[in-house]
């Protein structure tokens, strides 16, 4: 039987990317850039995991009320886009806090069981934030990069495939921890490990070798794959950044929602807390 993975989309604006500099904009496209993925959505009949920067469901409430209503998945991507390292733990809590109140005035009581962290900026520096994530109520989380390729993200020896986390070592597996993490899974080719599933990997690479990639895991296990709107609008400004800002920010845009619709026929997705069974 063809196994059934997860699909999650980072909903921030063009600004949020951290390479970016970090310098907001009064020019937002979170709608128009996010509205033709809902259609693809809809069209393959697929429910995904929205994690949600607050700020822009704060300035986006018709935006956040639409993707709820079509039955996708709400999520928390801090209500900043600030690395949850630089925040430390008060602004952390503050930031959660900020993020459930914005939710509530815009879809009322909704339970919101998954959160991601920018820039994948969770790891042994500040596991203090998973004990956070824990008492807000938040089932699993999706921050953990289990490889090192670069020096801003991204921990060796964490598991690839979803498991109960410690809050003393995200390498190691709790069984009574009550967060579940489901990190990204890389291609592994001998002792090779390649991100293939989402961001700047997914543009990057070949189509070709993405799909035949994504195969290769998918004989062992399932794998989640992760999206920004920002990166799939050909109207996404482009900054003045030093090149290697720029190619890790803006290479691939022209073709990247023909890669996403691409994956979306050719292999078979559902939300992240209904592929972890979390009611």
């Amino acid at each position: 039987m063809e196994r059934i993975n997860a699909l999650s989309i980072d909903l921030e604006e063009w600004y949020h990317t951290e390479l970016a500099g970090g310098e907001k904009s009064s020019f937002s496209q979170a709608t128009e850039a996010t509205q033709p993925i809902l259609d693809l959505l809809d069209r393959y009949q697929i429910k995904a995991s929205f994690f949600i920067v607050g700020e822009v469901a704060e300035q986006n409430p018709d935006l956040i009320r639409s993707i709820f209503d079509r039955g996708h998945e709400i999520g928390c991507h801090t209500f900043s886009h600030t690395l949850v390292w630089d925040l430390g733990e008060p602004l952390f809590r503050q930031e959660l806090e900020r993020f459930q109140s914005v939710m509530e005035r815009i879809l009322g009581k909704v339970k919101m069981k998954g959160f991601r962290a920018p820039c994948f900026s969770i790891d042994n520096r500040n596991t203090w934030a998973l004990r956070v994530l824990a008492d807000f109520g938040y089932q699993y989380d999706a921050s953990i990069f289990p490889l090192k390729i670069n020096p801003l993200y991204g921990i060796r020896g964490a598991p690839i495939r979803p498991y109960r986390i410690s809050f003393e070592d995200v390498r190691k597996e709790d069984p009574q921890s009550p967060l579940i993490e489901f990190p990204f899974c890389p291609l592994t080719l001998w002792k090779l490990k390649i991100p293939i599933s989402g961001g700047f990997y997914l543009r990057i690479l070949p189509l070709p070798f993405i799909y035949w990639g994504l195969k290769r895991i998918n004989r062992s296990q399932s794998f989640l794959v992760y999206f920004h709107p920002w990166e799939g609008s050909e109207k996404t400004p482009r900054l003045k950044l030093p090149l290697y800002n720029r190619v890790i920010s803006y290479y691939g845009i022209s073709s990247a929602l023909k890669k996403f619709e691409f994956l979306l026929q050719h292999f078979r997705f559902m939300r992240v807390d209904q592929f972890l069974g979390l009611r």
